[in-house]
């Protein structure tokens, strides 16, 4: 990583790419004390423990408030606030999540401002670095100044009100036990809050669901093993015949282009557009090609593998860096459900975490008015004030990742002091940031950007010494010092999106929710909805850019003006859907409109499997006359078919299997439903199937740099010529994270296996001999492979009884408190994590317990929380959250949702004031 900015701007560095990993929680000052004679109970004492839970009854006094404040909990301690006036009430949200979760708010800012290391030591000098080049604070700090409402800038003065109040006189002891451990590595103490951290934590959310980086990252590194077609093999085109898309009936305003129904005048990308260096595919399709750069550029893959290693470290924000990320969402007019009005479900994707990302939540104004105007309840961020996902007395409304593509990376040519633009030379803008380490010496980078953005390359020694020798085309300028990586990310533009959550939790109706959606720039997401009066209806909102060449699936060359962005997507013309026929919407990240749409919104959806499957549930219901009832969709929510064992089950049982103990494990299969239940141990045993024949098939085919660290293979060098020759073989070990590595195991590869499934002699179905077994020619011969070391790593894992597998026995949850739980001692460990839990579900799977068949079995993505809103009906609604409603290990409220979570049971969801009322278990009055 770079230490220091040498005269001529080039980066000097130090080797290691996860130097610090293991040290970066300051954890071996943590055992030292340990050592030195802090013990068990003298370290985690009752009233240690204790100190830092919530007063939930009586009264306090809270400077600032202008009226009483009733704030009153449930017996899962989910709080329901009553204020009369905007301000106490977004003050007293501020004072309840801190009350609840302020040690998970503190980290939050500390990351989104790259200041990690002053909590955590030196060990997260590397990601704050890579943060403060991204510099979410600082846009954070210029929305904050020019972008937001004057309304908005309010409501976060009194939510930072609320939190320092409660802050106020408080040791980090009381605060949360967290803060006692902290004590023992360092003297840090907890500063007041300010509106910027909440505005940043939209940054953090923003990066984990920025779109298509990965797929870019990881189509240009393929390029050092396979070639263009097999490139496309893996990025296969939408499936629009099979798989619909997200608006089918819907259309946008714009005057002179009108498109509906997949029809109309407007032309769009139609699949032609071609990369160069290589084939490709424009539009909704996939793009293989490289705009500008050569395809076979060995240096540039190691470039591009150094930024993985950078992104692959960054702390987990709501998501698993960006990959895995999915979602469930769908409505149902009341044409089709058993109100008569709409019911409308969601449940996003994200990684498990302690506490769970969301904080459940009402605000309700005693009387609303034009001095107090919210009454809305669903789910928060900590530290964020207002409702994100969830409902006011007048309309519902959920999210799911629209996957829209809002980053390219550029290459640059850098020129001592400046990059290279069009003929001429610009300078850089520069700035200093000083890194402040607790328990060691501060840092000073300067971060580096170009007209497209921050030099990413400049946080990582790599990416500095091989863009010295990046391969690219003729026309490319001379190397000279070598090309830089610089990100093009619509976030890091000061934006509206605070403002969009609090206009859509006053929003009344259509008109009022379309409004707010305009404000909602980043990131993009589907945004669904249902009122009381009987819509529902779909917007996809976003500041979403167009582009002069290039569709943006690999990395531009940033030299060249004409792969500049050249503008957004007006908002009028982006898609919506607003009652439409058939009475119902369902997105779950598949394409959001056909091929005639004339903007390219990525090359990267979903593939559609979670989006068919629910239509295909809600479609039978339907068609059988049946109405739709709020736990049909909760059970909808728990549906674990898997739609790639009803495609390959078929296959398998077709095939000759002589030994006996496979057979065996074969029979498993036989009248299988494909249902993947946790006790089912047909489940594991094709589970296990699918990720062997991922492995033998892909996996082994795929660069190091996709692979599992540590899993080495026998590999023939990709700069020899001539027949393959068993002697000249080299030795490659992956470099990936094993919850990060391919093949995952998602419907992209669900796909890619169908449109190959036919064709037995394809290619990609022979896999080299071993010493026990000769090679595999054909799909029969590879899945006949792939069945025997299922056999006997089930065997290994779960023993030779096949009685006693079980898919939950492999496909566990493990819940860890982010930061001292995750490598530190085992005792405290033991004292922050919970879990396992054994899971049904898997990838693709509307239950979608995602897991990576590259890496194992092991959760690594949930539904983090599920809701069903009834509209006839509000306080029929249901929902659930991951955790519960405390950050405190052993509170009682720590981890008390997730048992009925894992059973797929939902709470009761009160709204009007008698509901909350008879379900309140505890009242605290806030007074001025």
């Amino acid at each position: 990583m770079p230490t220091d900015t040498t005269p001529s701007g080039q980066q000097s560095g130090k080797s290691g790419r996860k130097k610090g990993r293991k040290v970066r929680l300051l954890l071996i000052v943590l055992v030292l004390a340990i050592i030195g004679g802090v013990g068990y109970g003298a370290f985690w004492s009752v009233s240690t423990v204790r100190a830092s839970f919530p007063q939930t009854k009586g009264s306090i006094t809270l400077d600032g408030l202008t009226g009483p404040v009733d704030v009153k909990r449930d017996g899962h301690g989910i709080p329901q606030i009553y204020a009369s006036s905007d301000e106490d009430l977004f003050m007293a949200q501020g004072y309840v999540q801190a009350q609840d979760r302020f040690y998970e708010m503190d980290v939050r800012r500390h990351m989104t401002a790259g200041r990690l290391s002053e909590m955590f030591g030196e060990g997260q000098v590397d990601n704050d670095e890579f943060l403060r080049t991204l510099g979410w604070h600082r846009i954070a700090e210029e929305e904050y100044k020019k972008t937001l409402s004057a309304g908005t800038k309010k409501y976060l003065d009194a939510y930072a009100k609320g939190v320092n109040a409660y802050l106020a006189g408080k040791d980090g002891d009381e605060i949360s036990v967290e803060y006692a451990a902290l004590g023992f590595a360092n003297d840090y103490k907890p500063e007041e809050w300010t509106p910027v951290d909440s505005i940043a934590w939209l940054k953090a959310m923003a990066w984990d669901l920025r779109g298509n980086m990965q797929d870019e990252i990881d189509r240009a590194l393929m390029t050092s093993r396979l070639g263009p077609k097999q490139i496309a093999d893996l990025y296969p085109q939408y499936p629009y015949s099979r798989n619909g898309t997200i608006v089918r009936e819907g259309q946008y305003d714009e005057l002179t282009k009108t498109w509906s129904d997949g029809s109309g005048s407007a032309q769009g990308t139609d699949g032609s557009t071609q990369g160069t260096g290589g084939t490709g595919t424009g539009g909704t399709g996939t793009g293989t090609g490289t705009a500008g750069t050569s395809t076979d550029s060995g240096a540039l893959q190691t470039q591009l593998d150094g930024l993985y290693n950078v992104l692959e470290d960054l702390p987990e924000a709501v998501g698993v860096n960006g990959n895995g990320i999915g979602s469930n969402s769908w409505v149902v007019s009341g044409d089709h459900t058993i109100t008569g009005k709409p019911l409308l479900a969601n449940d996003p994707h994200l990684s498990a975490s302690l506490p769970s990302v969301w904080y459940q939540m009402g605000l309700h104004c005693k009387s609303v008015s034009a001095k107090c105007q919210y009454d809305v309840s669903g789910y928060t961020f900590s530290g964020m004030p207002g409702v994100i996902i969830g409902h006011n007395a007048d309309i519902a409304w959920g999210m799911t990742n629209s996957g829209v593509d809002v980053t390219d990376l550029y290459l640059e040519k850098l020129t001592g002091d400046g990059y290279q633009y069009g003929s001429k030379v610009l300078p850089f803008d520069t700035r200093e940031e000083t890194i402040e380490v607790a328990g060691g010496t501060s840092k000073t980078i300067v971060v580096r950007t170009t007209n497209n953005g921050p030099l990413l390359s400049d946080r990582n020694d790599e990416l500095v010494q091989v863009g010295k020798k990046a391969t690219v085309d003729q026309d490319a300028p001379d190397r000279g010092d070598g090309y830089g990586i610089a990100l093009r990310w619509t976030a890091l533009d000061p934006g509206t999106s605070m403002d969009a959550v609090f206009a859509m939790n006053r929003a009344k109706g259509w008109d009022d929710f379309r409004e707010a959606a305009a404000l909602f720039d980043v990131p993009s997401q589907n945004l669904i909805y249902a009122d009381t009066e009987g819509h529902i209806g779909y917007q996809l909102p976003g500041r979403i850019p167009t582009r002069g060449k290039g569709d943006g699936s690999l990395p531009a060359p940033g030299w060249d003006p004409a792969y500049r962005w050249d503008g957004y997507i007006d908002q009028d013309e982006l898609p919506y859907e607003y009652d439409p026929e058939r009475g119902y919407i369902v997105t779950a990240n598949q394409a959001v409109v056909d091929k005639k749409y004339p903007y390219t919104l990525t090359t990267d959806f979903g593939y559609g499997t979670r989006a068919q499957r629910i239509t295909s549930l809600i479609e039978s219901k339907i068609k059988g006359g049946g109405k739709i009832s709020t736990d049909d969709m909760r059970q909808m929510q728990m549906d674990n078919s898997s739609e790639i064992a009803k495609l390959l089950v078929p296959l398998l049982l077709k095939i000759d299997v002589g030994d006996k103990n496979v057979r065996e494990a074969q029979k498993l299969l036989e009248g299988w439903d494909y249902t993947q239940d946790a006790d089912s141990a047909a489940a594991a045993y094709f589970n296990s199937v699918w990720r062997n024949i991922l492995k033998l098939a892909f996996g082994d085919k795929l660069p190091k740099e996709l692979r599992v660290e540590g899993q080495c293979l026998s590999v023939e060098p990709v700069d020899t010529t001539g027949p393959a020759d068993e002697d000249r073989r080299v030795r490659e070990c992956g470099k990936r994270d094993a919850d990060q590595a391919q093949p995952d195991g998602g419907d992209r590869w669900f796909e890619v296996v169908r449109r190959l499934v036919d064709d037995q002699d394809n290619a990609w179905w022979s896999t080299p001999k071993t010493r026990n077994l000769k090679a595999a020619d054909t799909r029969d011969e590879l899945f006949q492979r792939a069945m025997r070391d299922a056999r006997w790593e089930l065997t290994a894992k779960l023993g030779k009884d096949i009685d006693s597998w079980s898919w939950g026995r492999l496909h566990r949850l493990f819940l860890k408190n982010q930061t001292l739980g995750t490598e530190g001692p085992g005792f405290l460990q033991y004292m922050l994590n919970r879990g396992p839990w054994k899971l049904g579900g898997g990838e693709a799977t509307v239950n979608a317990t995602g897991w990576n068949a590259a890496g194992g079995y092991e959760v690594v993505w949930v539904p983090s929380m599920r809701m069903v809103v009834n509209l006839g009906d509000l306080d029929k609604s249901k929902w659930i959250n991951l955790t519960g409603a405390s950050g405190h290990a052993y509170n009682a409220h720590y981890t008390d949702q997730t048992d009925k979570w894992v059973k797929g049971e939902l709470l009761t969801w009160s709204f009007s004031d008698k509901a909350v009322e008879d379900d309140t278990s505890d009242t605290l009055l806030l007074k001025p």
